[in-house]
């Protein structure tokens, strides 16, 4: 039987600042217009990809059990 894990209902609504997803936004249309991105832009872009989709994942959660 599956466990179920309540999520408070105000970190299914947290977005990233605009600042954070512009920087986002910005790392990922350098890469697209070919430019290299650094290792620590890499890690960045990546670290944040993640984040944006584990919230992603909690919101559709949260939609399906209410």
């Amino acid at each position: 039987m599956p466990e179920i894990v309540e999520i408070p209902i105000e970190l299914t609504r947290f977005q990233l600042p605009p600042a954070v997803q512009n920087r986002l936004q910005f790392l990922l249309d350098r890469q697209d217009e070919g430019y290299p991105l650094s290792q620590a832009e890499r890690q960045e872009a990546e670290g944040l990809v993640e984040l944006v989709e584990f919230l992603s994942l909690l919101q559709l959660r949260s939609t399906r059990v209410s």
